[in-house]
């Protein structure tokens, strides 16, 4: 929003004392005896108003370019401070499973993770996000991106089976790992939920843990479904020596539950710094008040001829 004012307006009042002086200071002129005066102060007339508008108008805007006249232009300038996610989610062949959601019970389980976590994808508006799906084998189903529609998009398009019917989620843990460490944010997080036993990984869990904290990636780990067919304490563990923390769902709502406490633990800020840009404007109004003075010494010159 633009506004306008004076840097110096405490100048300004000189501009009643001018006129105060023009007023009541005029000097004292010698009499002269002239025949025929009334006709020479009409002829002289004309030309004195011209010449005295000029002379005010000059000293006015000289005034008023001392006094500093500027323009502010202020706002608030918003910087995001967002997080490098990556979110690695179980598309292996247990996620089949029906009865996970309460209020739909022919619900496979993977249907339900999909429409949660395309619902926290939404709520993350400032964060770079990035998608790895694993089972057999894990690979990098969106790299981060801010771009949330697209990425929901291809949650969409995921299927249960689509990287193997077994579980390697520490190699999923790595595979999120990679697409985080290069990440500019400060801030990088992982976020796994798998419902079963990892089967299938290569990579070793102490190399998996090296790499997350030469990374500084916090990760959160979830278990959904039925705890006996959970890895709880290898979970725990990655969660504990990352700083994250350990979820466990048993149903829909505790899932979105788990989700919604995260995406308040891990809350994306917005920080604002006022600013004031000041545009100045006595180079205008003296400009114009030089160019009245030139032009009143021109026309007082010519008075007298």
């Amino acid at each position: 929003m633009s506004s306008f004012g004076f840097e110096y307006p405490w100048i300004l009042i000189l501009i009643p004392v001018i006129i105060f002086c023009s007023l009541k200071c005029k000097a004292k002129e010698s009499a002269l005896i002239f025949p025929h005066l009334k006709l020479l102060k009409k002829a002289g007339r004309k030309k004195s108003f011209l010449v005295e508008f000029l002379k005010y108008s000059s000293i006015f805007l000289l005034v008023v370019s001392l006094a500093g006249p500027v323009r502010f232009d202020s706002g608030v300038s918003v910087k995001n401070i967002g997080y490098d996610i990556a979110l690695a989610v179980d598309a292996s062949g247990s996620m089949k499973e029906k009865g996970f959601d309460e209020e739909d019970f022919l619900k496979d389980k993977f249907t339900v993770v999909k429409e949660l976590l395309k619902d926290f994808i939404s709520k993350r508006e400032r964060d770079n996000i990035a998608l790895v799906v694993f089972g057999t084998f894990a690979y990098t189903a969106s790299p981060l991106t801010f771009d949330k529609d697209v990425l929901k998009k291809i949650i969409d398009y995921l299927q249960i089976g689509i990287a193997g019917q077994k579980t390697a989620i520490l190699d999923a843990i790595a595979q999120g790992i990679s697409l985080l460490k290069k990440a500019e944010a400060k801030s990088k997080i992982l976020i796994l939920l798998t419902d079963g036993i990892d089967t299938a990984s290569k990579i070793p869990l102490d190399v998996i843990l090296k790499m997350a904290k030469k990374h500084k990636i916090k990760i959160y780990t979830i278990g959904i479904g039925d705890k006996e067919n959970i890895n709880i304490p290898l979970l725990k563990k990655i969660a504990k020596e990352t700083n994250g923390d350990f979820f466990f769902a048993k149903n829909a709502s505790a899932l979105k539950e788990v989700y919604n406490k995260i995406e308040s633990l891990e809350k994306s800020e917005i920080k604002g710094a006022r600013f004031v840009k000041k545009d100045q404007l006595y180079i205008y109004t003296l400009f114009l008040s030089v160019l009245m003075l030139l032009l009143y010494i021109y026309f007082y010159g010519r008075r007298g001829v």
